[in-house]
């Protein structure tokens, strides 16, 4: 699973909003060497969009093009002191993908640690158990889907309300088919208010261009973008109610446990951040300690347990959880921010910044941006945004932030929470079905944007 993630998320620009400001620019996007950089991340993207056809991971091509991008930086700067310059611009990119990486990895080791614990399985066991009807279950899993996405990643939130979906209603195709669609909104629609809630709000975040509490500015806009398609589907439901399924799934001891010390390592980060100035890798490192003294109480308890049951219990370990972390997702990361920072290097970032937005202004460039982001990863999106740093007050800050989480929900492949449910849904969420709907969703992306511009500004 991907994380806060998923996403909780990520990000993390050492010097805040410096880093998109002090990054150098070496002027190369006439020369050769930055056409070929170019094609390189055209066609690493290309082989990234092609994943399940050409059974290559996706971190790969983007990692191999990072290297080769940076490659060539160094080779055309390395006279006059050049070499220096694209050394140190490297070592400020890999600086922010560090902070990233040992935030996801916390995060992915609280939603792993959660799970094993039956934390999503009793969930689902409560909802299932209960004697709702199609329409019912419907909004109930949406609105689980927008609350939950806030605090776990779009992607673990989906993957877990869809085997809620799945379960009671599967066997009911409509029904099956609009829920699903309205999980993938809903969770994209509900990382997009909380710093927590997505990789690129944890970007904003950490850049500096908002602070925590800003974001619940985004509250509104986040509902109705979901609210206006959810409505929309709620006529095309079916009627009636599923077969309940009896039976309860009990959270294994120490389940409670992890999701009180997950609420204290969020409090920890926000606090560390807001309050000391510390990155959120500080807070989340500082809750993988708490975890950590949690799992040495788990594990003994397990060990007297199964002494007096007179069995073997594998030993209980954090670590064994982190091994089992979503690594190509992680790699992935690295390769997308050496990939886009070789291009602000190189100068393509400066460029793009003058012709978006200075040619369309702040708003209807943030506003296609995230129409890209249904077909192009929000990650590398923001990113782009933040290194060209455009100059926006807060309001418009907030706007993309906005439009670069919820625009990948345009289209099925347009975010993680999508692509996940094509491949878990067994065929009962596919391209065409959720296209069908695209129409409803993007009044929903409009709304949004309208309803923020008009309670905020521009």
């Amino acid at each position: 699973m991907r994380s806060i993630l998923l996403l909780l998320a990520a990000g993390g620009f050492p010097a805040s909003a410096l880093a998109a400001e002090t990054s150098p620019n070496f002027h190369l996007t006439g020369h050769p060497a930055g056409w070929l950089a170019l094609a390189l991340f055209v066609l690493a993207y290309v082989a990234v969009v092609l994943e399940e056809r050409i059974q290559i991971a996706k971190s790969k091509p983007v990692m191999l093009a990072a290297a080769l991008i940076w490659g060539l930086i160094a080779w055309e700067t390395r006279t006059d002191g050049g070499s220096a310059a694209a050394r140190d611009a490297f070592q400020a990119m890999f600086l922010e993908y560090a902070e990233i990486f040992f935030f996801l990895v916390v995060a992915m080791t609280y939603v792993t640690a959660m799970g094993e614990r039956n934390v999503f399985e009793a969930l689902r066991a409560q909802l299932t158990r209960r004697r709702l009807g199609y329409r019912a279950l419907f909004w109930i899993t949406g609105t689980l889907a927008f609350f939950l996405s806030p605090v776990l990643d779009n992607l673990t939130t989906a993957l877990v309300m869809s085997a809620v979906v799945l379960a009671v209603g599967g066997g009911q195709a409509r029904f099956a088919t609009l829920s699903l669609i309205n999980l993938v909104v809903a969770a994209n629609a509900g990382g997009a208010w909380s710093a927590f809630g997505d990789i690129t709000t944890l970007m904003v975040w950490q850049a500096h261009k908002a602070e925590f509490f800003d974001f619940f500015r985004l509250f509104p806009s986040a509902l109705v973008n979901w609210l206006v398609p959810a409505v929309a589907m709620h006529f095309a439901l079916p009627k009636g109610q599923p077969e309940s399924l009896p039976g309860r799934v009990p959270v294994k001891p120490g389940g409670i446990g992890i999701c009180l010390t997950f609420a204290l390592t969020i409090a920890i980060t926000v606090l560390g951040k807001q309050w000391l100035g510390m990155p959120a890798a500080y807070g989340m490192l500082t809750g993988l300690a708490l975890l950590n003294l949690l799992a040495s109480r788990i594990d003994r308890s397990q060990r007297r347990y199964a002494l007096a049951q007179g069995a073997e219990e594998e030993p209980y370990s954090i670590f064994r959880i982190i091994a089992n972390a979503e690594w190509d997702t992680l790699l992935f990361f690295y390769g997308v921010f050496g990939c886009v920072g070789g291009l602000a290097a190189l100068g393509y970032l400066e460029l793009a910044s003058h012709t978006l937005y200075g040619a369309l202004g702040a708003t209807w460039a943030n506003t296609a941006m995230g129409v890209l982001s249904a077909v192009i990863d929000n990650i590398p999106i923001m990113y782009a945004v933040l290194q060209m740093n455009p100059p926006m007050d807060q309001a418009q800050w907030l706007l993309i932030t906005l439009t670069a989480g919820v625009g990948g929900s345009l289209l099925s492949v347009g975010s993680a929470a999508g692509v996940a449910l094509m491949g878990a849904s067994g065929g009962r969420y596919t391209f065409m079905c959720h296209l069908r709907w695209s129409w409803a969703i993007a009044l929903g992306y409009a709304a949004s944007i309208a309803l923020h511009l008009a309670l905020h500004g521009t």
